[in-house]
């Protein structure tokens, strides 16, 4: 460590209250908003905690996010086969620098623009007002993860993709797997061995007769391209599945549970789309659910007074980033009104998420239609009594008991 004459903290560090990030973060901020941690292999990492400083090296072009790299950070224990299983993931899209990205995110990007999701919003729509349809025949309470969290992204997903939706069961498998710390690095590998060998028959499928929908028709214009990789096309399916799915349902549940809870009532988030937007913008900011983002440094780099050498493990924390009061006002507040869209919860730069319009209209659409229908909607359990996902690499809550 610079400058350092204690051992570097374990990294993750926990959370003590239920949607507040670690508490260490807020002192790091004040103190020395960049700090080395080790990672559960035992590598050293930077931490970087302020929003600044997150923000600036998501566009740093000596900032990597190669998997391949030796010392690529990892925030759960993995095995010489399983860090190859990842690097082949991230060659897909994710793991990949300037100037090999953008033509491979052009692959893309048409596919999930604000107009291609709008038409979208109807269907959404459908598969939302089922979801709660089957809420409200059940008996209460009711656990609102398996019928309404979990089946909206499944469902949006395995159409999108083309994939029969009673193969959904993969998905939330392999989200577990790749997601969940506590999962054995032998169980890691199982599962997404099972999950590519699933996306590449899939693949090839579509490649064979390719359908109308979203996967059959990247077949076909990537084609065209002369940049269509089939390995390549199934690292990215799984990557869209796994991350498509268990951050919307993470969202759904920790908004519902911070709504539910909240000093202001639910009733200012449906008032008009204009206030559920800003107030699902206010959420994503809030609860950010995906943490620390690794990167390697490609060369020597010059911030927030430390030096991080050329090959040093670099974490980007979103959770911190987006709870600093120099960026947003009493930043520990959730403030339904406040609409902060310069939140990183979907990152910044190049590797910004591609799918954030499709989060977003899945957000606005659920909490809308769940809190205009079911207006009395509460928790049938104390707050402290939710199992919340701390040992995911994606916080969230396990089950949500809610009656009305």
């Amino acid at each position: 460590m610079n400058s350092a004459s204690t051992e570097p903290p374990d990294f993750p560090m926990q959370r003590t209250c239920p949607f507040d990030p670690p508490t260490e973060y807020a002192q790091l901020r004040r103190q020395r908003s960049i700090i080395q941690v080790r990672v559960p292999n035992g590598q050293l990492a930077w931490l970087v905690t302020r929003h600044r400083d997150v923000r600036e090296l998501l566009t740093d072009p000596r900032i990597s996010s190669d998997r391949t790299h030796p010392n690529f950070p990892l925030t759960e224990e993995v095995t010489p086969q399983s860090r190859r299983n990842i690097a082949a993931a991230g060659r897909s899209l994710i793991g990949l620098d300037h100037p090999e990205h953008g033509p491979r995110r052009r692959m893309l990007i048409t596919e999930f623009t604000v107009r291609r999701i709008n038409d979208l919003r109807p269907h959404i729509q459908q598969i939302v007002d089922a979801c709660v349809d089957d809420l409200l025949s059940r008996p209460r309470p009711v656990d609102l993860v398996p019928v309404l969290a979990e089946p909206l992204p499944a469902r949006t997903l395995t159409e999108l993709l083309g994939m029969p939706y009673d193969d959904r069961d993969l998905i939330e498998r392999a989200a577990t797997a790749m997601l969940r710390r506590s999962v054995s690095p032998q169980e890691r590998q199982r599962t997404g061995a099972e999950m590519r060998a699933y996306i590449d028959r899939l693949v090839t499928a579509k490649e064979a007769e390719p359908t109308e929908d979203l996967l059959g028709r990247l077949v076909v214009t990537n084609r065209r391209t002369g940049l269509y990789d089939h390995d390549q096309m199934v690292g990215l399916v799984q990557v869209l599945m796994v991350a498509g799915f268990e951050s919307t349902v993470s969202m759904i549940a920790l908004g519902v549970a911070g709504l539910l809870t909240g000093p202001r009532p639910v009733s200012d988030v449906v008032a008009t789309p204009e206030a559920t937007t800003a107030a699902v913008e206010e959420m994503l900011r809030y609860f950010s659910v995906a943490d620390a983002l690794p990167r390697i440094a490609r060369e020597d780099i010059e911030i927030g007074g430390v030096t991080i050498r050329r090959g040093d493990g670099v974490l980007l924390s979103f959770a911190s980033a987006n709870w600093d009061d120099e960026v947003f006002p009493a930043a520990s507040t959730l403030d339904l009104r406040r609409g902060a869209r310069h939140h990183l919860a979907f990152g910044y730069g190049i590797h910004q998420c591609i799918g954030q319009n499709l989060a977003r209209a899945e957000l606005e659409i659920v909490f809308r239609t769940l809190f205009t229908r079911v207006p009395g909607l509460r928790l049938a359990v104390p707050l402290a009594q939710l199992p919340f996902k701390r040992d995911s690499n994606l916080y969230g809550v396990d089950a949500l008991p809610v009656t009305w």
